[in-house]
């Protein structure tokens, strides 16, 4: 297999694994899990350029800003199947009721949603979707494809910085050895910084020091990464995001 046959195969297994979209089967040989961590970011282009859409359709209808909003976080979430948010939702309730380490990581194996996740996920989407709404007539692709990008980007982070919390499940299957696969994702979130511009350098400092103590918060209470703190460092991250660009673009 070519490089860059390689390197298609590994971005189309990222896709298959981060979204819900039909993508078929991957060709022989399938690469390890932890050989697509480097485009995570990528994926996030997708799923931006998704919201975006569903964004210029409902707007299109003469859907007003808050419905709007409100279907472009739900077309997101379907095109992902929530995947990040049951993520939060089990680390929230993994955190907030766990009497130790252990316990913690048994309440997060639980398919069942608590109060804390619960709680997690009214504020997470409800600032997400009052954040999109401030746009009025509609927030610019450059916001969705950077929130996208920047947010798996600190997944990705946290996936190559965080030890393993388990010797199982998706934290250790897909986590890389070293931080080559930062520099992909890097470069791309970079360029979607300066082509941004309006304050994107403000939002993703404010964005990286969210996902930072959620990433510090699990390897405290957990001792390192698993799926859901992942899931959760995502969401926290473009959260934060969609806030300050909501706030720094039209201020």
């Amino acid at each position: 297999m070519t490089a860059l046959r390689r390197r298609i195969t590994e971005a189309w297994l990222a896709l298959i694994l981060l979204t819900r979209l039909p993508l078929g089967q991957l060709p022989e040989p399938v690469p390890p899990l932890s050989a697509a961590v480097w485009a995570y970011p990528l994926v996030g282009l997708v799923v931006g350029f998704v919201g975006w859409l569903a964004q210029a359709g409902a707007l299109a209808v003469g859907l007003a800003a808050f419905p709007t909003a409100l279907l472009v976080i739900g077309a997101m979430a379907l095109v992902t199947g929530g995947l990040h948010l049951d993520g939060l939702a089990d680390l929230a309730d993994g955190l907030g009721g766990g009497r130790d380490r252990e316990h913690a990581l048994e309440i997060m194996r639980d398919s069942r949603i608590g109060s804390y996740g619960t709680l997690a996920l009214i504020f997470a989407l409800g600032i997400a979707v009052t954040a999109l709404a401030q746009f009025g007539t509609g927030a610019p692709l450059l916001v969705f494809l950077l929130t996208g990008v920047a947010s798996r980007f600190a997944m990705t982070a946290a996936l190559c910085w965080l030890p393993r919390a388990r010797p199982d499940g998706l934290g250790k299957a897909a986590a890389p050895r070293g931080s080559g696969a930062l520099v992909p994702g890097g470069l791309l979130f970079l360029g979607l910084i300066v082509a941004t511009g309006g304050g994107a350098v403000t939002a993703s400092a404010v964005a990286a020091v969210a996902a930072g103590i959620v990433a510090w918060r699990a390897w405290l209470r957990l001792g390192g990464q698993t799926g859901d703190v992942l899931g959760a460092v995502q969401v926290v991250a473009e959260t934060a995001l969609l806030l300050v660009l909501s706030i720094t673009m039209l201020g």
